[in-house]
């Protein structure tokens, strides 16, 4: 496994290879994260080489070493790595802190795209490093990650101004004083979820309209406070958008989504009439033929 056959029909051992220039970004780069980590255990020679790979590593998935990463092996993985674009630790709240956190984020100015969904024992001290250190993230996943407070909300939107999108489902501190800042300040974004926040309201809402022209997906599941004419500002102000979740959202009328309708946004709510189909249909078993031509 470890020789290859040379051009002149010689047997060459693999780490003969070049390895800045062949073997880390055009063979390791293949190779799932699990199966480096045992390449470490072959020799001192592939020890030296996953670590180089580790240190010149453009993105570290946890989901590819385990869903139960030893703290020690994280810190140890990423403490010689300051390159780092992506940074996906979804669902790592069994073991990941600030502590092991913090440092990484420290020494990656250049990450654009960081996952920390459902990642409970982080602080907002997490969020304030992210804003503080990677001024030019662009997709950020915070859901379910209730530490996430008022404060370091504003701190992301003075400094990440470049955001494209955004979750924060869940995020249950979270009130319309602080969508509202975020908005005015990260007036690039494409996608945010403000869903399961029953604080979320009607200011924040129009906010986010008049804010972020540039907005495609809104998800707005469970807020029960927006109303009737939550349809026709996102209408008026948010043209490109493409898709709009507002599922449980017992306050928004059918004739304010209408417009959004005609104009082919993708909402996840049926029509009244299509509902009171599928609801026959399951009590009786058919649905009678209605002509639903206006």
């Amino acid at each position: 496994m470890s020789r290859a056959m040379g051009s002149g029909g010689e047997v060459g051992h693999l780490l003969d290879l070049p390895w800045e220039d062949i073997l880390v970004p055009h063979i390791l780069c293949h190779l799932p994260l699990r199966q480096l980590l045992s390449l470490q255990r072959v020799s001192k020679s592939f020890q030296t080489l996953i670590q180089l790979y580790l240190a010149n590593m453009r993105c570290f998935d946890s989901s590819q070493v385990g869903p139960h990463l030893p703290k020690a092996a994280f810190c140890n993985l990423l403490k010689d790595n300051e390159v780092l674009q992506q940074l996906a630790l979804q669902n790592c709240s069994d073991w990941l802190t600030d502590k092991e956190l913090l440092p990484v984020i420290g020494q990656n100015h250049h990450l654009q795209e960081i996952q920390l969904s459902s990642c409970l024992q982080l602080s907002r001290h997490a969020l304030v490093a992210i804003s503080l250190s990677c001024p030019h993230v662009r997709c950020l996943s915070l859901a379910h990650c209730e530490w996430v407070d008022s404060l370091s909300l504003r701190s992301l939107a003075d400094h990440c101004k470049g955001l494209e999108s955004l979750d924060l489902t869940a995020c249950r501190q979270l009130k319309d004083e602080a969508i509202c800042y975020l908005a005015q300040k990260c007036s690039r974004l494409k996608s945010l979820s403000l869903a399961v926040n029953a604080n979320v309201g009607d200011t924040a809402v129009e906010e986010i309209a008049k804010c972020c022209p540039e907005l495609e997906h809104l998800d707005l599941t469970g807020c029960l406070r927006p109303a009737l004419s939550l349809g026709r500002v996102l209408a008026e102000y948010c043209t490109k958008l493409r898709s709009l979740k507002v599922k449980h959202c017992h306050k928004v009328a059918e004739s304010s989504l209408s417009v959004l309708r005609g104009r082919g946004v993708e909402l996840d709510v049926e029509l009244p009439l299509q509902r009171a189909l599928v609801l026959l249909q399951d009590g009786v078993g058919f649905a009678p033929f209605i002509n639903l031509q206006i």
